[in-house]
């Protein structure tokens, strides 16, 4: 029942004009899923569509290979094996009958995937008649938007144009002649958007932070169906790559307790879960070696892991070694290892009302929001406020004041004296001042002071005494003009403003040891939003994604989701709202977005429907973080 547990789109049936020369690949019906559905009907009339890239969103249709023609001409035999490198066929064998010998020899799939915006275009060959002598020469052109690494890691890139190259030569096919075949071609896989986004899907596997107790998510990308390399299905790929450890970028603030060489048991290509929604894990010798203790958090990284995969909340895993049981791991036991390490109660927003004070704000579907004042100096008007963060425990509250300049922490529980801000900017002007606040996991406080002569990141231990004054490389004479830590404490996001333009970037939160005591830097900024002309505001959304406001160039204000790792998808994009100065998202996906509009007000984005004006006037809405 495994199998059947994972969500999966059904095939669909494509049948339109015939196309006017055959080409390598069809899209075709998966007939028992559709009989088993009951909600398409096999089309009765016309040919089977050929499929060069799949339209955007279409990951229900499955593309099968066949190979070339005999006596097929140089531009078949390349669109044939482009079109190839997108279906799923069994170690690409169909893909490699257009290669020479030398060439599938050479040719490694798993090497890793070039993401272009639109399918590869191989504009006909180069002096097809001339100094290319007997062989063609066939350009690929496109615009690189991305690169899979061979570890599954997705790298965002600044659009820019592609060029690979494709050769082919006339290779002797017995007594019959000599046929067209590929032997020079770019290493890996080139994709076009769609056709990768119908292929491959976003997985987190989650190892420990460094020292601690908790979990942290690393997003990479697994085949949706049967992996073609390893012939592993979904859940043993998940498997797999949790067990290869973490990404390159996140491998320096993470650990994981597995111990050095553990895999899975040899052979093993299928992991399926039973009627309890129960997985059992076979690992090879080396598991054995661990504790109880460790196995747990073992099997806690594989729980974490395997949500992502199954429709239904995972039951429990028990680990295995040489057949024998590790142990094994309930759902609900492993939450003491979550990354978002809540109080247990549902998160609602907090927002700043037009007296300046820190309101909390409660509302139960379609009601009428309801705003309270918190107890204490930032909610009895001894300060007015222009923006503020809210600790995770909701004991606390950290409020820049209206004029960007102060910044203040105080209990939002009990009644107390404000107190002496702990730090002051010395900026100019407003925007030249203090950032919002943001708190990480561990409890620190986080703020930006944009000051043109002194720019700086600064770190507020439990949020209180002298600040540390948090080096950020790469900056490159750019200013943080916003920022947001992640639950787990292990990446903070940038909004950088430079030229004109801000964009997203992610940094690597690294500690280090010292004489004086430990301290803080942020590392390898990437970027989050390269599509994005401007990034207007940003919020975590979970514990590798984030809520995004910007523009692309020439385009219209949009909301979306958009992983850490910078990837995207169609369905990330949220109904517009006009003017979205601010956004929040909570680290539980089932609550409400809820952003400032300059429009509506206050305004929240529940499930399934539009957004709603929750208060006429207000700002700088958050939630706890």
């Amino acid at each position: 029942m495994g199998a059947d547990r994972r969500r999966y789109g059904h095939e669909r049936a494509v049948r339109r004009p015939t196309a006017k020369r055959p080409t390598a690949l069809t899209a075709l019906l998966g007939t028992f899923a559709l009989l088993l559905t009951g909600c398409a009907s096999v089309p009765d009339s016309g040919d089977v569509e050929p499929v060069k890239a799949s339209p955007a969103g279409e990951s229900q249709v499955r593309v099968y290979a066949v190979p070339p023609r005999e006596k097929a001409e140089p531009d078949e035999i390349v669109d044939g094996f482009l079109e190839a490198m997108t279906s799923d066929d069994p170690d690409f064998a169909m893909a490699r009958k257009y290669l020479t010998k030398a060439a599938s020899d050479y040719w490694e799939p798993g090497a890793g995937t070039t993401v272009l915006r639109a399918a590869p275009d191989p504009a006909g060959p180069r002096d097809p008649a001339g100094s290319d002598g007997p062989g063609r020469t066939y350009p690929l052109y496109g615009d690189r938007i991305a690169d899979v690494d061979a570890a599954h890691a997705y790298h965002p890139a600044e659009p820019a144009s592609y060029n690979g190259t494709i050769h082919l030569v006339q290779q002797r096919n017995g007594a019959d002649g000599k046929e067209w075949r590929i032997d020079s071609l770019p290493q890996g896989l080139v994709l076009g958007e769609s056709d990768f986004q119908r292929n491959y899907r976003s997985v987190n596997k989650y190892y420990f932070a460094s020292g601690e107790n908790w979990l942290v998510a690393d997003p990479v990308y697994v085949r949706q169906r049967i992996d073609p390399t390893t012939r592993m299905d979904p859940v043993t790929q998940a498997v797999k790559v949790l067990l290869d450890g973490p990404t390159r970028w996140l491998k320096t603030v993470v650990d994981s307790p597995f111990p050095a060489g553990t895999a899975l048991e040899k052979g093993t290509r299928t992991l399926e879960f039973d009627d309890r929604n129960a997985l059992k894990v076979p690992l090879n010798e080396k598991a054995s070696k661990a504790g109880r203790t460790q196995c747990r958090k073992m099997a806690a990284q594989l729980l974490f892991t395997l949500r992502d995969l199954t429709s239904t909340p995972v039951g429990q895993v028990e680990l295995l070694a040489d057949g024998s049981s590790l142990c094994v791991l309930g759902g609900d036991q492993a939450e003491e290892f979550a990354p978002d390490r809540t109080t247990g109660r549902p998160d609602n927003p907090y927002f700043v009302d037009d007296q300046g004070q820190l309101s909390l704000l409660r509302a139960d579907g379609n009601e009428e929001a309801e705003r309270t004042p918190v107890i204490g100096p930032f909610g009895n008007g001894d300060v007015r406020l222009g923006t503020v963060g809210v600790a995770r425990d909701e004991k606390h509250a950290a409020g820049v004041t209206e004029d960007a300049k102060s910044l203040y922490v105080s209990s939002v529980l009990s009644d107390g004296e404000l107190g002496d801000p702990l730090m002051s900017s010395n900026g100019p002007a407003k925007d030249d001042r203090l950032t919002a606040p943001s708190w990480d996991g561990r409890g620190d406080l986080w703020v930006a002071d944009r000051d043109p002569a002194k720019p700086r990141l600064l770190r507020f231990e439990e949020g209180a005494g002298t600040p540390e004054n948090v080096r950020v490389d790469g900056l490159e004479g750019a200013r943080i003009k916003g920022l947001r830590v992640s639950a787990d404490g292990v990446r903070i996001a940038l909004l950088l403003s430079k030229d004109g333009r801000t964009t997203l970037q992610i940094g690597r939160v690294e500690w280090h040891s010292s004489p004086a005591g430990p301290t803080v830097s942020v590392a390898e900024l990437q970027s989050a939003a390269p599509q994005m002309e401007t990034v207007t505001a940003v919020s975590w959304a979970g514990p590798s994604r984030l809520v995004v406001v910007g523009k692309e160039a020439g385009g219209v204000q949009q909301v979306r989701y958009i992983q850490a790792d910078g990837s995207t998808s169609a369905a990330g994009v949220l109904p517009g709202v006009n003017q979205v100065t601010a956004i929040a998202a909570a680290d539980d996906d089932r609550q409400p977005l809820v952003a400032e509009s300059q429009d509506a007000g206050i305004v929240r984005l529940p499930s399934g429907a539009n957004w709603q004006t929750m208060v006429e006037a207000g700002s700088s809405p958050v939630y706890p973080g």
